[in-house]
């Protein structure tokens, strides 16, 4: 019994030998091609200081109507994963891409992501970069929650949501929260071990369906490696049921909405599920609609022409409805 447990203590000790050194060593590789990498991680917007840290803000395009585009939570590159979609926008509308702290070129922030503080610091964002409300709310996935409380504290603010498969508060209430698996994962980003596997981001939807030329998918990559798992989206993570639940206590708000639903591929719910979540609370307003779409949760890098030429028909609505109201 003593010779198996000896040797039982062996193999382990030699195990975790060997992971020590695989660790190490794939972090010396993850620290020298960072350093290669970062001759093009170079922000291609504004960095603004809010809150103590520097939030990226990509702005393009002309006209009076500003959309904003808020990412799902954990998109390494909002500004690229965007791209397909607001390109074909740009030439009518102002286009501005939102990162929040830990996303794409904006700092890593380790700090409280309450709904509140992250409204708050995207508001403040937009203000500095001169970009004045109304605006015309683009989110995708988790940042559904921040749009609809958005409309809820300021609707002077919002003009429309066109939810690019946002989530809304109901899909949250049974929502379970793997606390290992999310750090396991964020330590293989931040040791380098991702790099071993490729396909991780080769399979990204704005990589594999979106119109990002190769220059815009080796910047992917190089943002990927940097901005997988930050400690800001964690701490986001952590903190969605809260902010969900904190939503769903306030009313639902008097915004005119577009929903762009998925297959529900990639969500972690079943279709009919993750369906019946947007089109139940679509139900629930004064106006709104839906459209559903047979692809994959990040719709905007697939169905990108579909999306743009409904969102235009749908801004078109707004501005005329406005105007009649004003007149």
């Amino acid at each position: 019994m003593k010779n198996k447990l000896k040797r039982a203590g062996i193999i382990l000790e030699v195990i975790a030998i060997l992971l020590t050194f695989i660790i190490g060593i794939s972090l010396i590789n993850h620290k020298i091609q960072l350093s290669k990498e970062n001759s093009i991680f170079v922000p291609n917007g504004k960095l603004i200081e809010v809150n103590g840290h520097k939030m990226h803000l990509y702005i393009k395009g002309q006209g009076h109507e500003t959309l904003v585009f808020m990412s799902g939570g954990g998109t390494s590159s909002p500004v690229l994963d965007f791209k397909s979609l607001y390109s074909l926008l740009e030439d009518k509308y102002k286009i501005a891409v939102v990162e929040k702290a830990g996303y794409g070129f904006s700092e890593i922030y380790d700090d409280n992501r309450d709904i509140d503080t992250i409204l708050e610091e995207t508001r403040e964002a937009l203000s500095k970069a001169g970009l004045e409300p109304p605006y015309i709310l683009f989110p995708h996935s988790m940042s559904g929650i921040e749009a609809l409380y958005w409309a809820q504290q300021y609707p002077k603010e919002v003009k429309g949501i066109v939810g690019l498969d946002m989530a809304v508060p109901e899909a949250y209430e049974n929502f379970k929260i793997n606390n290992f698996m999310l750090y396991i994962a964020s330590f293989a980003s931040n040791t380098g071990i991702t790099r071993f596997f490729p396909s991780l981001v080769n399979d990204s939807a704005s990589i594999k369906y979106g119109t990002l030329t190769q220059e815009e998918k080796d910047l992917y990559r190089a943002i990927f490696y940097r901005r997988t798992l930050t400690k800001s989206m964690l701490n986001e993570v952590k903190q969605i049921k809260g902010n969900a639940k904190k939503v769903k206590e306030n009313a639902v708000p008097n915004v005119p909405m577009l929903f762009f639903i998925s297959n529900s591929n990639g969500t972690g719910w079943d279709k009919d599920k993750w369906t019946s979540f947007q089109t139940s609370y679509i139900e629930t307003l004064d106006s709104g609609k839906y459209i559903e779409l047979d692809c994959e949760h990040y719709i905007h890098n697939i169905e990108y022409k579909k999306i743009a030429e409904e969102s235009t028909k749908f801004i078109k609505e707004l501005i005329n409805t406005n105007e009649h109201n004003a007149n």
